[in-house]
């Protein structure tokens, strides 16, 4: 006797999600002392509700600044010096009779300001964009684009004044102002007893000694704003951690809205077993055995040979349910064999629907041969 061997795939389901409905009104009164899901911070996300500070951009930029006046500094200085200069000393060849000469003259100097400023410019506008980069990626969403009513509401505005993220942000702008105005006086006191000596440098001197006066100003500004923006990112983080906080029925309908009610996913489970039991059964009394081990276990087997490769599992159970089998079986006289090692190995490496292995293929047909014989058949 000979059978091919065949595998069964598993069927798969799929579970119905439900659109998520805010249950604010819901959870009124309940204190929100639950870390925010991760649905919830990207749907925060994706309204440009992120943990941002911007004294890190701004403290970037004055890195820059530094970095700047240090390396290309007296070179700028030098250019802006060269057209002031050229246009003082060809001022008298200079005619601005028309309009067209006098807008000729200014896109002139306009294209060479820019051409001498492009060094400045160039790396705070990397400076910045690399201070928001850092904290929060590169992602446009539109509805953080949006316009919003709330935004432009006069008395929303007034609320967010005085709210305590209004008071934070004045604070922090009054230490601005207090740093930079403190610093620029302690820096420039330092250097009061030279001031009455400028009258008599020349360009360059002048040049040396306000960049230095400048540098300084900026180089402290820096320090003070490394540790203003090291804590202002702290608070952001903070105060979004809080922004995000969930009531645990918020978390619990969030979990049902995602995942399903519990209660309904383990009934639906209930009647699938129920409807995959009520199946099973029905097929024991299309099987040509039952073999158990005798009582624990037992495992129906059917085969038509002009229409199946191998005996096929049509039920099978342990416990009540191979009791039931064996019970069905004897309703409809279908013949029940112990064999204890055959039961165990069918039922440890077989499914429901599965062909026999072929490792099997003996020992089953000596099974079906003995009650082939029983039914008065005369061979497989």
């Amino acid at each position: 006797m000979s059978w091919a061997g065949c595998p069964s795939t598993p069927s798969t389901c799929s579970r119905p999600c439900r659109k998520e409905k805010d249950s604010v009104a819901e959870n009124s009164g309940q204190e929100r002392t639950e870390k925010g899901t991760g649905k919830r911070r990207s749907e925060a996300r994706k309204r440009g509700q992120v943990a941002n500070s911007r004294e890190i951009p701004a403290t970037l930029i004055l890195l820059a600044a530094l970095a700047v006046f240090h390396f290309a500094g007296a070179q700028v200085f030098e250019q802006c010096a060269a057209l002031v200069s050229g246009i003082f000393q060809n001022l008298h060849t200079i005619r601005l009779n028309t309009i067209t000469s006098a807008s000729a003259l200014a896109a002139d100097l306009f294209q060479t300001v820019i051409v001498i400023l492009l060094p400045f410019f160039v790396p705070f506008l990397l400076a910045g964009l690399v201070g928001n980069v850092a904290q929060i990626g590169f992602e446009v969403h539109g509805e953080a684009l949006s316009p919003k009513f709330s935004k432009m509401n006069p008395i929303a505005g007034i609320k967010r004044i005085f709210s305590l993220r209004g008071l934070v942000e004045l604070a922090k702008s009054s230490l601005k102002i207090l740093f930079v105005g403190g610093i620029a006086y302690a820096v420039i006191s330092g250097y009061l007893k030279e001031f009455p000596a400028l009258v008599r440098w020349d360009l360059w001197a002048l040049w040396n000694f306000t960049a230095e006066v400048a540098f300084k100003i900026i180089f402290y500004v820096f320090l003070a704003m490394l540790v203003l923006s090291a804590l202002d990112y702290l608070y952001q983080r903070w105060q979004y951690e809080e922004s995000l906080k969930m009531t645990k029925q918020e978390v619990t309908d969030e979990h049902k809205q995602s995942e399903g009610d519990p209660k309904v996913k383990a009934r639906i489970r209930s009647l699938q077993r129920q409807t995959a039991y009520h199946r099973m059964m029905a097929e024991v009394p299309k099987a040509d055995v039952v073999i158990t081990n005798p009582t624990h276990l037992a495992i129906a087997l059917r085969f038509k040979s002009d229409e199946m490769p191998a005996p096929r599992v049509v039920a099978k159970g342990a416990g009540t349910i191979a009791e039931r089998i064996r019970e069905t079986a004897r309703e409809h006289n279908i013949p029940i064999v112990e064999n204890k090692p055959l039961a165990q190995t069918l039922f440890k490496m077989t499914e429901l629907g599965d062909y026999i292995p072929v490792d099997l293929y003996r020992a089953v047909a000596e099974v079906l041969a003995y009650v082939y014989r029983l039914k008065g058949k005369v061979s497989l």
